[in-house]
């Protein structure tokens, strides 16, 4: 059994039991951050194990009710290339879709843009590449090619009034190319932070790829510089033990860890998030 500093355990508890944990009001003076969950399509693609469809919706469903209102819901990759997303279209089209939340989908180039469109998708996201040789290896193109052949995708996607939001990979560091020299990166402050649930995550074609900051571990960390993430702690520990079982493997968020370690189940943590105990 993993065991964790008495303080950190003592920290989550603590949050667990605040009466009004569920539905906090925090100081209007607290920044707000939006968190973007990729766990659904980042988090997947690299897992050996195929994934089936109820089980991606269920996730999904389950990283929504916790409170999370953006979620990276599939990609419309060719299915040579990622046997995880192959069953993307049938994913978006039994999501039960919750009034504002965003479902967005990863789109690579024009004949996935058409896929997209064919299951009333609302926000896409393109994928460009900060070094040359990572977008050989993920794109199959220079960087230049990739800027082209999104800019095709984006101006498409904002005829059809959808929404385009654009990820540039490597933008520090590429496991090719080595270290990256960003010029004025995060001038204006960094408000979105994507995250994945469990931890879960790395690219098939970086070398290295070690997965993504636990949402888990994000939503506790922000939570506890009084940060308003409007998140359910106790319902995004839950969806991180949902697909870490599935999977058949540990967890890679701390926090969830350490819940794992004091309870067996989820009626307990509900509980204790409930009571009046100090």
């Amino acid at each position: 059994m993993l065991r964790y500093p008495a303080f950190l355990i003592y920290c989550v508890l603590n949050i667990l039991r605040s009466n009004n944990f569920l539905q906090r009001s925090l100081s209007t003076v607290a920044p707000e951050i939006r968190i973007y969950e990729v766990g659904p399509r980042d988090g997947l693609q690299n897992e050996s194990k195929f994934v089936p469809t109820d089980i991606k919706v269920e996730l999904i469903s389950k990283i929504v009710a916790a409170g999370i209102k953006n979620v990276e819901s599939a990609s419309f990759v060719s299915p040579k290339w990622v046997k995880q997303m192959s069953d993307s279209v049938d994913v978006m089209k039994n999501i039960q879709r919750v009034p504002g939340v965003n479902y967005p989908v990863l789109v690579p180039n024009l004949k996935g843009y058409e896929t997209a469109k064919q299951c009333n998708v609302e926000e896409m996201a393109i994928f460009p590449a900060g070094s040359e040789g990572f977008s050989q290896k993920n794109l199959n193109g220079s960087v230049e090619e990739g800027l082209r052949r999104f800019k095709q995708v984006a101006d498409e996607a904002v005829r059809d009034g959808l929404r385009v939001r654009g990820y540039i990979s490597c933008v520090v560091g590429c496991p090719y190319d080595g270290p990256i020299h960003p010029k004025n990166m995060a001038k204006f402050g960094i408000k979105t932070v994507d995250s994945s649930i469990s931890g879960l995550g790395g690219c098939p074609y970086a070398r290295g790829a070690s997965g993504n900051l636990a949402t888990e571990d994000l939503v506790y960390f922000l939570y506890g510089l009084g940060v308003n993430t409007d998140v359910d702690l106790v319902k995004i520990i839950e969806a991180g033990r949902y697909i870490s079982n599935f999977l058949g493997k540990p967890t890679e968020s701390k926090v969830n860890r350490v819940i794992s370690d004091r309870f067996t189940n989820y009626r307990d943590m509900v509980k204790l998030a409930s009571c009046n105990c100090s």
